[in-house]
């Protein structure tokens, strides 16, 4: 969580297009005795994020920011034993498979190798 965090405020303070006058509007954060959590903040600028879960386990949050054209970017993610699932429009996504890749897998798939004796050669 706290690289997370940190992540965010070092981009935050690199980043050109953000007001470098920007000022913390709002900050709550609760860590429990069994290792649940949650937090978030809300600043001038139009950064906001909110996050929980159980330290080790879990986390689950939202990111909201604008981009450098004005444009509102949102970032929704989980991790969990599954691994980081981040999800938002402004992420990029793979291209379709194309259809000779599909006809050539499924040839494979319905005709799997057949077990060949094993030649030796000396």
């Amino acid at each position: 969580m706290s690289k997370f965090v940190f992540s965010v405020l070092i981009v935050a303070a690199l980043a050109d297009h953000i007001d470098r006058d920007a000022r913390i509007l709002d900050q709550r954060s609760d860590v429990n005795p069994d290792g649940s959590y949650q937090y978030n903040y809300q600043t001038s600028n139009g950064i906001a994020v909110q996050e929980n879960g159980v330290g080790g386990h879990l986390s689950q949050g939202v990111a909201q920011w604008y981009s450098p054209e004005g444009t509102p970017i949102t970032l929704q993610w989980r991790a969990d034993e599954n691994g980081y699932q981040p999800s938002g429009d402004h992420l990029p996504t793979p291209p379709p498979v194309p259809s000779h890749v599909l006809r050539a897998l499924e040839w494979i798939r319905t005709h799997p190798p057949k077990d060949e004796p094993i030649r030796r050669f000396f």
